[in-house]
């Protein structure tokens, strides 16, 4: 009997935290053929693209680590950008994966031939594998707002992803477009910068719910280097917490969602003084249709003197600023007028493109069917992961994985360690390819489709939890649910050769 296990070669695209996860863990049984390729100069994904003024995780750090790996450094409940930026690189030193990345190059093509992939970078480099993860993440297309005369405003304009740091906003007019997550923490801090006037052009109000961002002294964080086990009872106790409150409240679960309404509106009541501020500010939605958003500088900074929250709609962007369409009610007449809003420097804060995942890049599977013809009417996975005619291929964090206000890290271990119990039947020799049936696929899409029906993201918003049909791009189950369902693949949704 040949008991003599295969050994894998793999190429993983992207060094962000799912990247680094991967290489770890692939390591830690056995597996060392492993190439990581990354398109920028460093690792950590967004951590490494996101360097705006006030960027910070909204998930508390000890939770938004590894579990083998609790950091005692953290100086904030809530991570900032630089903080997880270093956590990432330390623990990719700590486990040489850093060796193993391939920086400044970009995968361009990916193909399936003869139960191999062929992937072919920016280098003119050619990488042979038997596995192929993409580990792009989810949100890294900046998306740019649709509208008139974007491209003629003659100061500088850049996207909260694309900061531009040579920019002085000192004394500046500053004109914010967008209110979601990363507005809330990037507008406070122009607010507060010497001199500015801020103008934040909002097309949809925000729930905010303030969680105290605690600091951690050199004491506590001592505390914790001498005892890891603190920092790993902090994972466990917020990871309870969250999955309690958040994660329950967004999928209809009466109790989470009643007590997390009363916590965003509370807090808007008694943040807001002013009627009319507070009045524009109050979604007509349901509380958890859009993100809800961990924040408590938003408020007391939006009204500040220098702070100007505009409600009316963008009519275009000119060379001198942007132009709005103010409704006239001196006659009550319907008749509305247009008003140039003069600015300096205009900030995009209008999120990314969620459903690009790997591409741009040419992916082809079995018989050279391209990603695009794939997902030519929708973008779906089986199990977030699989894609119908693309063996031995695994998207991470691929559509419906994010969970309501989780942590992406946890989502990504769970993923590792199913992916991990497939690779290890490949090892013994179990099957060559793997690929999920396209039955499984219209299964699995039904099932995530019923339980989006009992979800607040059908709650009277628009958002990228949606896609354009109305089908769910989250999970709309518990995290239980998930990592139980996630335990040991069921091959009968896959074909096998």
């Amino acid at each position: 009997m040949n008991t003599v296990q295969r050994k894998p070669s793999i190429v993983i695209i992207g060094a962000g935290m799912t990247g680094i996860l991967l290489a770890i863990r692939l390591e830690q049984n056995g597996i060392d053929d492993i190439t990581i390729i990354e398109k920028k100069e460093d690792l950590g994904g967004t951590w490494r693209e996101n360097t705006y003024p006030g960027v910070a995780c909204d998930i508390p750090a000890h939770m938004y680590t590894y579990s083998f790996e609790p950091n005692p450094e953290w100086k904030h409940r809530f991570a900032r950008g630089n903080e997880i930026q270093e956590y990432f690189k330390r623990v990719s030193n700590k486990y040489k994966v850093t060796p193993k990345i391939h920086f400044n190059e970009a995968v361009t093509e990916s193909s399936f031939h003869n139960g191999k992939w062929t992937v072919k970078t920016s280098q003119n480099k050619t990488y042979f594998a038997d596995f192929l993860f993409s580990a792009t993440g989810i949100l890294h297309h900046p998306a740019k707002p649709d509208i008139k005369g974007l491209d003629s405003f003659k100061g500088p304009i850049f996207h909260t992803a694309e900061w531009d740091h040579s920019v002085d906003l000192k004394g500046k007019r500053i004109g914010v477009i967008g209110t979601g997550s990363t507005a809330a923490q990037v507008i406070p801090e122009l607010i507060n910068t010497e001199g500015t006037q801020v103008y934040v052009f909002q097309r949809t109000p925000q729930w905010i719910v303030k969680v105290p961002d605690k600091l951690y002294s050199e004491k506590d964080r001592e505390k914790l280097r001498k005892n890891l086990n603190i920092a790993k009872r902090f994972h466990k106790w917020y990871t309870k917490a969250v999955e309690e409150t958040f994660s329950k409240a967004v999928i209809g679960k009466k109790i989470p969602h009643a007590l997390m309404s009363f916590m965003c509106k509370w807090n808007l009541r008694f943040s807001v003084k002013d009627k009319n501020l507070r009045k524009k500010l109050t979604p007509d939605y349901r509380v958890g249709c859009k993100r809800v958003i961990v924040n408590g500088t938003f408020y007391p900074a939006i009204q500040k003197p220098n702070a100007h929250l505009i409600t009316e709609g963008i009519q275009e962007i000119t060379s001198k600023g942007i132009v709005v369409k103010e409704n006239s009610s001196a006659d009550n007449s319907s008749e509305s007028k247009e008003k140039l809003i003069e600015l300096d420097v205009i900030v995009l804060a209008t999120g990314f493109h969620p459903f690009n995942f790997m591409r741009p890049m040419n992916l082809r599977g079995k018989n050279g069917i391209s990603i695009e013809d794939a997902w030519k009417k929708k973008v779906q996975c089986y199990r977030s992961m699989f894609i119908p005619s693309f063996p031995n291929f695994f998207l991470m964090l691929g559509p419906n994985t994010p969970i309501g206000n989780f942590s992406v890290i946890a989502m990504s271990e769970v993923q590792t360690n199913y992916i991990l119990e497939i690779i290890k039947d490949w090892q013994a020799g179990k099957f060559t390819e793997i690929s999920a049936t396209n039955e499984a696929l219209q299964n699995f899409n039904a099932y995530l489709k019923k339980g989006m029906t009992k979800t607040v993201w059908v709650g009277g918003c628009q958002s990228w939890y949606m896609d354009a049909d109305g089908d769910p791009a989250m999970w709309p189950y518990t995290w239980k649910q998930w990592t139980k369902e996630l335990q040991k693949p069921d091959y009968a949704d896959f074909e096998l050769n």
